[in-house]
């Protein structure tokens, strides 16, 4: 009843390009219908809490009406403005927890052609914040395309045409060979996967090592007391850096997204 309760009062807030909340279709009336069994990644969320989509993190009080103990799962999400930028810095660094997607070559199947607008983003286009949290997303162009697995804490996470994460300052950890990310950030925590095919849907995927994986980084994003540093020294970090403008930055033109080749171990 304790486990129930706490997740009916906590939220997890959703900003993807993915169809996890809306499903692609190529009719309005077909979403209306409520005819499209929902997404397994949707239900998974719901087990976690109260699952709000989010249009945008750069609201009239930006992500700060998010309560505490929110998640926030970034999956996949479009290029962020530099209003989104500053707004989910300043929400992580007070005590915010966000488990990131980004894919360097989304595999997903889509209905919708190159261009079209509804598309899910095909390649993560977050250089600005990931460099500010210390991370760097590189993908190696001559891997073999096709399903596979990296083992991480007892799970097996679905990788295709995964990246790799580089650390660019001592506030980030890498585990499962570079595949996963955590980084202290402030007060709060980031944990950060280089791929998004553990969200991909089909038949087998409720049932199959995606779900398992996703359950426990869902777990591990919230648990920040396993981050690999300390609070002491994340706000050491943060006051490093606090005087870098990630508006300003996004404003003088962002450098383009630091996703070049290099073989993964």
């Amino acid at each position: 009843m304790a486990s129930g309760s706490r997740s009916e009062s906590r939220i997890v807030a959703l900003h993807t390009s993915l169809p996890i909340v809306w499903r692609e279709s190529g009719a309005i009336s077909d979403l209306l219908d409520g005819g499209q069994a929902p997404h397994w990644v949707l239900a998974a969320l719901r087990e976690e809490g109260k699952v709000v989509p989010l249009d945008t993190l750069a609201g009239a009080r930006g992500l700060q009406a998010l309560p505490r103990n929110s998640l926030l799962v970034l999956a996949q999400p479009r290029a962020l403005s530099p209003q989104d930028n500053v707004a989910l810095d300043d929400w992580v660094r007070q005590g915010g927890h966000v488990l990131l997607f980004a894919d360097p070559m989304l595999t997903g199947h889509s209905d919708y052609a190159l261009g079209d607008p509804r598309r899910p983003q095909d390649i993560a286009l977050l250089s600005p914040i990931l460099g500010h949290w210390g991370l760097e997303l590189r993908f190696d162009e001559d891997q073999q395309g096709g399903k596979s697995a990296v083992a991480w804490r007892g799970r097996q996470v679905p990788v295709n045409l995964h990246g790799a994460w580089n650390a660019t300052s001592g506030a980030c950890a890498l585990e499962a060979k570079a595949l996963i990310a955590r980084c202290t950030v402030g007060s709060g925590s980031v944990l950060a996967v280089a791929d998004a095919a553990v969200l991909e849907d089909s038949a087998e995927s409720a049932d199959s090592d995606a779900a398992g994986a996703l359950a426990t980084l869902l777990k591990a994003a919230s648990a920040p007391g396993s981050a690999a540093f300390s609070r002491k020294f994340g706000m050491a970090w943060d006051r490093l850096f606090s005087s870098v403008d990630l508006v300003g930055m996004a404003a003088r033109g962002a450098d383009p997204p630091r996703v070049r080749a290099r073989k993964v171990a």
